[in-house]
């Protein structure tokens, strides 16, 4: 436990007011002020609507990596799915795809999936458009293993009901996750062991400067699996269980534990590191969302729910933070990405989704529910903010009407999108309320 003074470094911006790499150039100030005073406020109003609340889960799915039946046992951990009838109708009726128009053609897919042809009855725009669609379907742009959500095991979250926060789950089972996370996929080289173990200075100085040496493409590659690993501890720390007794429960920051996962002395100077992974994170979605907003644009895209007036109402609010997003000063530069010898950029490109892909498949070994819930969809946020990013050249190529061949979302991949920026999002803002908790200590 430090003395209740931590260091200038942690408590203050030194740590990001001139550059934080080659890899970006940004001061935590502008986005502080940008995030907390502007984007936030529109951003959490968004996601208490109905269209973005709903996410539909397979909580059940087995640990495709190791043997594992250690599921957390304490009530915390437990998610409470959605009864069929409180999900809205045009939520259940169109759950697999974007807006009605494409609601309507989607049961026509599936239609002609069992059939094993599509119906020649249907119109050669409509037949073009299931098979567009079915093609996506199968695509291999993911960088997530998304859930089917038709299987019987899938059901709906309402996200609100069930808030990412401590729930007490920790210990060798939840090390052993981002163990794996860390030392199987993140370009290291295998004489680097337990980036999270505490206090093992010398891994964490290694393992820094290894990843300074790196290509960008595997650095930024580890800093945004560090910055999300930054934002859930940021979030456990902000909504920790303070209180539990039978009369009630108080949730609310712990600065003991924020200390302990971010204070410069106590992890060996790697707390503010992983603060700035955490910006770099969010300098990477805000881009992705900038990115994306001709795709949202279109008159035919609706967040369908059956409320009318709500759908046009929040899609443009949508917009609105589209707009915000794209209109920050100091976006991160993509373009370096994959930029050098087309056979080798193609290559590591492909190799950059499959490690993704592998961290997605992870979430299911999380023995706590909630966690994985949470677990599932930031990590199907980020592989769509990637998804997005990679490809620029079909989001440049969609018509402004009719239907987008070339690039799709579907509900899953918008919902976690937005959800998985809205975590982000709180993390930059929790760390404003921390920094005024801590010097309140001094």
């Amino acid at each position: 436990m430090s003395s209740g003074k931590p260091s200038p470094c942690f408590l203050g911006r030194r740590w990001g007011q001139s550059t934080w790499s080659d890899d970006c150039t940004c001061d935590v100030e502008t986005i502080d002020a940008f995030n907390n005073y502007k984007l936030f406020p529109r951003l959490n109003e968004l996601l208490q609507s109905d269209y973005f609340r709903y996410y539909k889960v397979n909580l059940q799915k087995p640990c495709p990596f190791w043997e594992d039946n250690s599921h957390c046992g304490m009530r915390d951990c437990a998610v409470q799915p959605c009864p069929s009838d409180e999900v809205p109708d045009g939520i259940r009726a169109g759950s697999y795809k974007y807006s009605e128009e494409a609601n309507s053609l989607a049961e026509e897919c599936e239609e002609a999936k069992r059939l094993g042809a599509v119906d020649d009855s249907l119109s050669k725009e409509t037949r073009q458009a299931v098979l567009q669609w079915a093609q996506h379907d199968d695509s291999s742009d993911s960088f997530c293993e998304a859930d089917d959500i038709h299987s019987p095991d899938a059901e709906y979250v309402d996200l609100l009901l069930n808030p990412e926060r401590y729930t007490g789950y920790k210990g060798p089972d939840a090390w052993k996750i981002w163990n794996s996370i860390y030392e199987e996929n993140c370009f290291k080289p295998q004489n680097v062991k337990r980036p999270l173990a505490s206090g093992r200075g010398e891994s964490f100085i290694y393992l820094t400067k290894w990843v300074s040496r790196v290509c960008v493409e595997k650095r930024a590659f580890y800093r945004l699996i560090s910055g999300l690993h930054a934002s859930i501890n940021i979030h456990l720390s902000a909504r920790y269980l303070l209180q539990d007794s039978w009369s009630e429960k108080k949730w609310g920051p712990n600065i003991t534990e924020f200390q302990q996962r971010f204070d410069e002395v106590l992890t060996n100077g790697e707390g503010p590191r992983r603060l700035k992974n955490l910006y770099f994170l969010y300098l990477i979605e805000l881009r992705a969302l900038s990115k994306v907003l001709p795709f949202f644009e279109r008159p035919g895209f609706q967040l369908y729910t059956g409320n009318e007036s709500q759908d046009a109402e929040m899609k443009h609010l949508l917009l609105e933070i589209l707009h915000l997003a794209k209109s920050f000063p100091l976006h991160f530069d993509e373009n370096s990405f994959f930029a050098g010898n087309k056979k080798e950029a193609a290559k590591l490109k492909e190799e950059f989704r499959l490690h993704f892909k592998n961290i997605s498949k992870i979430m299911d070994c999380v023995g706590c529910f909630k966690c994985r819930l949470w677990g599932k969809l930031q990590t199907q946020g980020l592989g769509t903010a990637l998804k997005i990013l990679f490809s620029e050249n079909l989001i440049e190529k969609i018509p402004e009407s009719g239907p987008s061949y070339g690039f799709q979302l579907t509900r899953q991949e918008i919902v976690a999108l937005f959800n998985a920026f809205g975590r982000v999002s709180t993390s930059v803002k929790e760390l404003e309320n921390f920094r005024n908790l801590l010097q309140n200590m001094r």
